[in-house]
């Protein structure tokens, strides 16, 4: 599933290139930039959650209570 979403911002990235390549219209081309962010950020989410469900998670039950401050340092660094 994340390696589809990934293909498919790496397909949005190539087409804004080939956009600049062919001297598009500006306008179109910050459009596909905002779509493409929208893209990565959502990706990001996907991403997030699943370590948070799953190498978080299973360091908690097994009694590494350090991962959740790694991950809350992550966290932190990701929304400035």
């Amino acid at each position: 599933m994340l390696i589809n979403r990934l293909n498919r911002v790496v397909g949005q990235v190539n087409g804004i290139k080939r956009m600049l390549e062919e001297d598009a219209y500006c306008a179109d081309i910050l459009i596909q930039a905002s779509a493409t962010t929208a893209a990565i950020n959502s990706f990001s989410k996907m991403v997030i959650s699943s370590h948070l469900k799953t190498c978080v998670h299973d360091d908690i039950k097994n009694g590494n209570e350090e991962s959740m401050n790694e991950f809350l340092k992550l966290l932190s660094k990701l929304l400035k």
